[in-house]
Formats: C-alpha cells, sequence, structure tokens
C-alpha cells in the first residue's frame, strides 16, 4: 500500500491505546509501519526496471521483521537518552522501555507486509528463504476510503483525548471497521476471479484486480491458453458477463528472453501478467498486463529495440473465453 496509508495504521495503533506503553510509542508506530520501505533506495543505485527485482524483498521478510524493529528501538531509545544529557527531553515524555518499544516497533512492522500483500502488485514474504510472489488482490494500492476511515478516526481521537474523552475508541472501531472492509474486498475479489469469465474452457489464468474508487468493481485480467491476456470490467451490481477485449497490439513471439540484459531478468522476475506488445516503430515492449498504460511506457516496461514484433495471425477464439461474452 502506499505510505499514507501506512502511517495511518501505525497512528490508529497508537491512538487505540497503545502509545501509552512507552515513551515515544507513536514514532516506533509510525516509522515502524514504513520501515521496510527502506528498500525505495534502491532507485537511486539500479538503473531502468532492475528496482523491480528488488523491492518488496528481503526488506520485507522474516528477517527484516526482527532487525529493523530492533534498529529502530536503539534509536529511539538513543534519541531520548540523548536528550536526557542536553536537557532537552519533554517533560510530558512518558520513560522509555526499550522492551515496549521494540515490542510496538515489532507489531508496525508487521503491518507493512501484511497491507503489502492486499495488492495486485506482489510481496516477497519468506525472502531471502524463498523468492516466491504472494498476491492478495484485495485492495487497491491507493485506496481513498482507507484513507478517509482512518484518517478520521485518527482525528477524531486526538481531538477526544484533547478534550479529555474516551480517546482509545473511536480508533478502535475504525479497526474493526477497517478489517470488515478488507474481509469485504477479499470475498469481492475472489466473486470476481471465479465467476462467469474464469469458467471458461480457453482460460489459463484470472486476476481481478481492484480499481481506483470503486470498491464493488474489478477488472479482470483472463489470460488465454494461447498466452494473449483479455481485460474485462466486473461489478458486483453490473453484468457479470462482460465485454472482453485483447490488452494492447500484442506480439505472437511472445517473451523474448535477452541474453544478458539485466532490464529483462529484473522484469521476468517481477512479472505476473508478463506480455509483448508491439511498439510504434514494429519492435517489442515486454509489459505486464497489471499495469498495463500505453502512456507510460517507461516505468513497467522493458523495450527491445533489435527484436521485430510478429502480428497474431491466428483469428480469436470465437467461442469467446466465458459463457455469454460479448465481442
Amino acid at each position: 500500500m502506499d505510505n499514507l496509508t501506512h502511517s495511518l495504521v501505525g497512528a490508529l495503533l497508537g491512538q487505540a491505546g497503545l502509545k501509552r506503553k512507552t515513551g515515544l510509542a507513536m514514532p516506533a508506530l509510525i516509522i515502524g509501519a514504513n520501515l521496510p520501505d527502506v528498500d525505495a533506495t534502491s532507485l537511486l543505485w539500479l538503473e531502468g526496471v532492475q528496482h523491480l527485482a528488488f523491492r518488496r524483498g528481503i526488506t520485507h521478510g522474516p528477517i527484516a521483521w526482527v532487525l529493523l524493529p530492533l534498529i529502530l528501538a536503539g534509536a529511539l531509545w538513543w534519541w531520548d537518552r540523548w536528550q536526557g544529557r542536553r536537557g532537552t527531553r519533554p517533560e510530558k515524555r512518558l520513560p522509555v522501555r526499550f522492551g515496549w518499544l521494540y515490542g510496538l516497533a515489532l507489531l508496525a512492522t508487521l503491518t507493512h507486509p501484511a497491507l503489502d500483500w492486499l495488492n495486485v502488485y506482489g510481496i516477497r514474504l519468506l525472502e531471502p528463504f524463498s523468492s516466491r510472489w504472494f498476491y492478495g488482490d484485495v485492495l487497491f494500492i491507493i485506496d481513498v476510503w482507507m484513507w478517509a476511515l482512518l484518517g478520521f478516526a485518527t482525528w477524531f481521537s486526538l481531538r477526544r483525548e484533547k478534550r479529555g474523552g474516551n480517546w482509545m475508541r473511536p480508533a478502535r472501531i475504525a479497526g474493526a471497521v477497517g478489517l470488515a472492509y478488507v474481509g469485504m474486498s477479499a470475498a469481492l475479489s475472489k466473486l470476481a476471479a471465479d465467476g462467469n469469465l474464469s469458467q471458461s474452457p480457453y482460460r489459463n489464468g484470472v486476476i481481478a484486480s481492484p480499481v481506483p474508487l470503486n470498491p464493488l468493481k474489478r477488472e479482470l485480467l483472463v489470460r488465454d491458453l494461447r498466452g494473449y491476456w483479455w481485460a474485462a470490467n466486473w461489478s458486483l451490481f453490473g453484468d457479470h458477463r462482460p465485454t472482453i477485449s485483447q490488452i494492447g497490439q500484442q506480439c505472437a513471439n511472445g517473451i523474448v528472453i535477452a541474453v544478458g540484459n539485466t532490464e529483462v531478468d529484473a522484469f521476468l522476475f517481477w512479472s505476473r501478467a508478463r506480455m509483448a506488445e508491439r511498439a510504434p516503430d514494429g519492435s517489442v515492449l515486454i509489459r505486464d498486463a497489471r499495469f498495463y498504460d500505453p502512456r507510460a511506457r517507461d516505468r513497467f516496461t522493458v523495450a527491445l529495440k533489435d527484436v521485430r514484433c510478429e502480428p497474431i495471425n491466428s483469428p480469436p477464439l470465437r467461442e469467446g473465453l466465458g459463457e455469454g461474452v460479448r465481442r
């Protein structure tokens, strides 16, 4: 998920009562909830799309779950002692207990991979022991409804605390509502993926991808037996036999492995819905159907200028990819 969502989850945990356990609990919770994204620094020292093979890996795995909170807790504990020696430590700050500081940082850090698992981007939860990608297909990577729920509950809790009211209750209610929302979204994704299109004998994989703004809709990505990707829009209250269309101008020669091309290797390691598309000059673009956007070809695209795209000569599957699918 995006870093605002991670930060709000950390803040809400604090407002649910955990910030009373030790001084500097809120920094431990908010920073800890974002800590695994330290791997974003790879954008500074990896070229092109090579960062895709590094992100959501080692810093999101079991070893990092233990070590990153330890480093954070140690840094905060040192900061408290340093302020004490300088005479700048706030008088209202609670005593800093290292055990609680580490426990809260650990809890917050664990919320990060849990949230990242929820979207279609994927996460390598077992790195470095296994490089397998895991996908939840539950929430869009930026969910404005989660922003609204978590943001309002945090603000309301802080407001009640300032006025001397029961400030923990709003945060706890929001946490329960948030979990229910995630559960509902998971059920909808499963319903969409197991629905009409997925029952076709011509399909070889279905991804029910959440979309921005509307939690009741999904973009269905369907892979046929020839390896080409198709897209359809699904809605809980809409037509469950949607019109399906092929994604882009795909190439019949599929994914071309360029020997010695580190960007290709990194992209294919990361990609879940890989496809080869024809560029305007007739060459091949290696892309991922999950993030298909003809207007933004650099972020999730590898261009193979020396490889010519072979047009798809075979006719479309006349039977369709699902009963009742229109063309």
